[in-house]
């Protein structure tokens, strides 16, 4: 078995000029993430707003939920590290709005602040879990999706990330 490209096969690629010889499911793979990343993102906003909140970010509703999850404080840094975003100052713009909309809380601790949902953002992450699932788990259930398969997916997607996180570290170095 040799490594040249399948021909046979027509791709579907966001930027045909990008499709390499040697990984043409790269660029598959690549136009994939975008059409997810897009959809998941119109579907927070979207989820978000269903459930009573119009004047989030993406990124907004993912540090509401992160700083929500495990019912535990968690410092700026945390936050970053488990959203894998390398730029403090969105996440931290995000928690000033929502401790503005009065959804977050922070607390002083030595030098660092750190942030806790209040009553009224564990109420609008219950409302959003509501929606989700009325709108999306249901769905996947009439579907038939395969949970196992899901699972497996999400393994693969954070190993990637991995890749892509790598990658743009050598990047940065030439």
């Amino acid at each position: 078995m040799t490594d040249t490209p399948r021909t046979d096969k027509p791709r579907i690629v966001s930027s045909s000029h990008l499709v390499s010889e040697r990984a043409a499911e790269l660029s598959e793979l690549e136009f994939a993430l975008i059409l997810s990343g897009n959809a998941f993102n119109r579907w927070m906003v979207r989820c978000m707003r269903a459930a009573g909140m119009p004047d989030v970010s993406v990124l907004d509703i993912l540090v509401l939920h992160n700083v929500n999850s495990r019912e535990r404080e968690k410092s700026l840094s945390e936050v970053c590290f488990v959203l894998n975003v390398e730029d403090s100052h969105l996440v931290n713009y995000s928690l000033k709005k929502l401790r503005k909309l009065g959804l977050v809380d922070g607390i002083k601790r030595g030098k660092e602040v750190h942030y806790a949902t209040t009553k009224d953002g564990r109420a609008m992450c219950e409302k959003y879990r509501e929606v989700r699932e009325a709108c999306l788990v249901e769905t996947f259930q009439r579907l038939g999706v395969n949970h196992e398969e899901v699972g497996d997916v999400a393994k693969t997607l954070r190993a990637i990330s991995g890749v892509y996180d790598q990658a743009s570290r050598a990047a940065s170095a030439m």
